[in-house]
């Protein structure tokens, strides 16, 4: 995930005085929230994370940024494009924000695949396609290129299993503007097989590398990437009814704290681990004001974060004895409380004029840019890269992209030949992999469905392209 663990509980920032000065929400006793009390927290807590908005309209920069407000503003039913200061519309967050993630020098030196994960989810959220970001930005593209050949289903290092299961959610969570699957099945499938690999026997995870550690295995997992795996297992189209989606909700329901409604996470009792445990929740479609959810008292995880809620400035504190409210623990805890998971597709905006969702719209010629691209023999042998090439035209075709994935592929070896090399006809061979009888190569785009593989097939900008032999 995209929150360091040696300094994410560290996070409470200065905010202005009066914002802190509100006193707690006072629940009633006994008594789960009502409708009326979360849209109020919904409302107040909208305009808390509005207040954050820096002059120029910015919430992402250097470091942990505000920059997950955007899947909290989404959640509540605010599109980030309606978020603006002083009234200045050029400066919307959401534009603000495309042309950080378009700037070369984005993200960093040294980037990690966190980095690229975290902002596919909150692109997405915006109502910006996180392929198509700019010419030259494809975020998917970018999260492709950390997959672990040697470890497959696993993106960056094995060793930091949080940039497996925010892949998950990512990409499976961010999808198309029509609303349909981004990734081929067998991606999912893989990336689902080493979450599961990954869950503790108490049925929850940590952001370790469990799989093959029985010490590990049998660790004492924590709240907040259980709340994670299981939201990246059901945006990956797990049922709730899966067996090990059901150990992370029984190891979350272990977890209770009778008479407030807490998650004791292994950070203690906190806004942003109860967050993650209700977004995980959230995201199965499972209620976490009823049935295991309900304690004995009549608490719930979500009155636990309404209780430590400021109101009406509409903050929420990182810990119940803390005195000022966090701004990343309003994050965690608002998207929670509106109902959300870890990203949400944008909302219409009420701004006029403004679309739901930007994204460019064609190659720029000369602009060097990424493809997403994976290659599955039909025998398991799945491969997954980011092919790095510059466009001559608007457009490029699926025969010119192959040709540049043999020398230009991140991992490399996605790509080591294919038949023919060059002119427009049928793809034949991919990998020394001939066409046989019905099994033969097969090209889709964007979840697309699988047909004959051209190589003059037209590829856009930002397409998600999957080749597949078999019948």
């Amino acid at each position: 995930m995209s929150r360091p663990r040696t300094s994410r509980r560290r996070l409470a920032l200065a905010v202005p005085a009066a914002l802190g000065a509100f006193a707690l929400t006072a629940l009633p006793a006994f008594a789960t929230s009502s409708p009326a009390q979360i849209a109020t927290s919904k409302t107040n807590g909208v305009a808390y994370l509005k207040s954050l908005q820096a002059a120029d309209g910015s919430y992402a920069g250097a470091g942990l940024s505000n920059e997950w407000a955007f899947s909290a503003f989404a959640a509540t039913g605010t599109a980030v494009v309606d978020v603006y200061p002083g009234g200045d519309t050029t400066k919307n967050a959401r534009t603000v924000y495309r042309n950080l993630l378009s700037t070369a020098g984005w993200p960093s030196a040294s980037p990690v695949v966190t980095d690229y994960e975290r902002a596919t989810l909150n692109a997405y959220a915006a109502g910006i396609d996180p392929a198509r970001v700019s010419a030259s930005r494809n975020l998917v593209a970018n999260v492709y290129s950390y997959w672990q050949t040697a470890e497959a289903g696993y993106f960056g290092s094995s060793g930091n299993f949080n940039g497996t299961v925010f892949a998950g959610l990512s990409l499976g969570g961010a999808r198309t503007q029509a609303g349909g699957a981004r990734i081929p099945q067998a991606l999912t499938d893989s990336i689902v097989t080493r979450i599961r690999a990954n869950q503790h026997v108490d049925g929850g995870w940590t952001y370790q590398k469990a799989e093959g550690n029985p010490t590990v295995l049998n660790s004492a997992s924590d709240v907040d990437m259980t709340g994670a795996a299981m939201a990246a297992l059901c945006v990956s189209g797990v049922p709730h009814t899966d067996a090990d989606v059901v150990q992370a909700k029984n190891f979350l329901k272990s977890t209770l704290v009778s008479s407030t409604g807490a998650f004791n996470s292994l950070y203690g009792v906190n806004t942003s681990s109860n967050g993650w445990g209700v977004a995980g929740l959230n995201a199965c479609g499972f209620n976490p004001q009823t049935g295991d959810f309900l304690t004995v008292t009549g608490k719930t995880p979500v009155d636990f974060l309404i209780a430590n809620q400021y109101n009406p400035a509409g903050g929420f504190k990182y810990k119940p004895s803390d005195t000022v409210p966090s701004a990343y623990s309003s994050i965690d805890a608002l998207r929670a409380v509106a109902g959300g998971g870890f990203t949400t597709a944008p909302p219409v905006p009420v701004t006029p004029g403004a679309p739901q969702w930007v994204a460019q719209s064609a190659f720029t010629a000369g602009t060097a840019t990424k493809l997403a691209l994976t290659v599955d023999d039909g025998a398991g042998n799945l491969k997954v890269c980011s092919v790095a090439f510059t466009p001559t035209g608007t457009t490029t075709t699926l025969g010119d992209v192959l040709n540049a994935a043999i020398t230009g592929a991140t991992p490399a070896g996605c790509v080591t030949s294919v038949t023919p090399s060059s002119g427009t006809g049928t793809v034949t061979a991919v990998n020394g992999k001939a066409n046989s009888g019905s099994n033969t190569w097969k090209v889709s785009v964007d979840g697309s469905a699988f047909a004959g593989a051209a190589r003059n097939k037209v590829i856009n900008v930002g397409d998600t392209i999957a080749l597949r032999w078999g019948a």
